[in-house]
This record gives structure tokens, C-alpha cells and sequence, in this order.
């Protein structure tokens, strides 16, 4: 699992001292999970304890906040434990921003679970980033810099289980509003060795399993 620290205020800094290389706001010219004006150009922080920094951006927006130069309008990476999908396959499972996710840390030998929410687009085929605050909850390294794990981390999704677009939620309802979710479908009783799991709303359902899963 990469570490994504797009939506905190100190993410990308203009001298490289954020929570993120400023490499990683880069692509092709073009600045990625940072704000920009109508020229391109990416937006301060006027403000505040991380005046000077870029306003990093998630692809979940709180549609209550119209200025896009506000940090809070986005989903704060080293607050909120998040997941990060590429687009192809949220739009092949049904999968909206704002859904809500489990993700297991198979890795020890007691396996750690967090409750997580969809809140950012990633990159085309690459299936395994999170929060800075997802990571912690893991108990996995947790800087965007160092942070990396390759294997033993297990995803559920939930489509349909979103507030809809525009609406955020605490971390408190994030995890109580999936844990219930999560009991509802079985728990850890029904989930089986796979990688990557996308489960019917209803709950009823066989879970629609990705190309990497083996079943679940």
C-alpha cells in the first residue's frame, strides 16, 4: 500500500519541506492533487499554521465549501482513513466517492482492520493506496515519503453506501457506519483470501471480486 497525503494542509509545499516530494504533485506539466487558478497555477495557503503551502486537493469535495482554496473543502489525509481507487475500476464495480471500505492488514499475526472512506482517484491499474491516517490505523509506516508496503493488505468496498456527491463524513461515522456494514455482510468470518473485494449493497450478494482477487 503507497501512502497518499493529498488533502492535508502541509501535503506539498512550494521548498519540498511537506509531507510529500513535490515530485509527486507533478505530472506532464500538470499539477495533481494540488489546487490551481484558471492559469494553471497551483493555490496558497494565505493562512494559518501551514501558510505558504500548496492547497493540496482529493477527488472527494465538500460541495458545502464552493471556495477552492480552502483546505477544508478537501478530505484530510492525516485525519481521515481513506482509499484511493483508479478510475477504471471504480466505474466497473459501481463505485462512487463517498463509498465507504474495509481494509484488513494481513500482515500479522493478528490482523488489523480499519474502516476507511473513498476519497481520492489514483493513477490507471494500480490498486493499493491510502491515507497517511489509514496507515496508522494499520499500524503500517505511515510517511508518503518512506512509507510502502507491497503485500498483505486486503480491501472491501461497499457500493452504494455513500452520503452522495459533495458529502463528506467524520472519521467516527466512517467507522460506524461501515463497521455496521461490515457485520451485516459476515465480518471476517465470510471474507476469504482476497485481494481486493467489491460487495453488492444490499449484502446479500456474492461480492463482485477484482482481476487480482482470488474470491471472497
Amino acid at each position: 500500500m503507497a501512502i497518499d497525503a493529498d488533502g492535508a494542509p502541509n501535503a506539498y509545499d512550494p521548498h519540498d519541506r511537506g509531507l510529500d516530494r513535490l515530485a509527486n504533485a507533478r505530472r506532464r506539466h500538470h499539477w495533481i492533487g494540488v489546487a490551481t487558478d484558471k492559469r494553471g497555477h497551483p493555490l496558497v495557503q494565505k493562512r494559518g499554521r501551514y501558510r505558504g503551502y500548496y492547497v493540496s486537493t482529493t477527488s472527494l469535495q465538500n460541495a458545502a465549501i464552493s471556495n477552492p482554496a480552502k483546505p477544508a473543502k478537501y478530505v484530510n489525509a492525516t485525519k481521515v482513513p481513506y482509499i484511493v481507487l483508479p478510475p477504471e475500476v471504480a466505474q466497473r464495480f459501481g463505485i462512487a466517492l463517498g463509498d465507504l471500505a474495509v481494509v484488513i492488514n494481513q500482515r500479522n499475526e493478528q490482523p488489523v482492520v480499519s474502516y476507511a472512506i473513498y476519497a481520492d482517484t489514483g493513477p490507471h491499474g494500480k490498486i493499493g493506496e491510502g491515507s497517511i491516517a489509514l496507515a496508522e490505523a494499520l499500524g503500517l509506516p505511515s510517511s508518503p515519503r518512506t512509507g510502502r508496503t507491497e503485500d498483505g493488505i486486503l480491501y472491501v468496498v461497499f457500493p452504494g453506501s455513500g452520503l452522495g456527491p459533495g458529502r463528506l463524513r467524520k472519521p467516527e461515522e466512517i467507522t460506524r457506519a461501515t463497521a455496521e456494514l461490515y457485520q451485516q455482510w459476515g465480518g471476517a468470518e465470510r471474507l476469504q483470501a482476497c485481494s481486493f473485494c467489491i460487495c453488492h449493497p444490499d449484502l446479500s450478494n456474492r461480492p463482485v471480486v477484482s482481476g487480482e482477487s482470488k474470491g471472497c
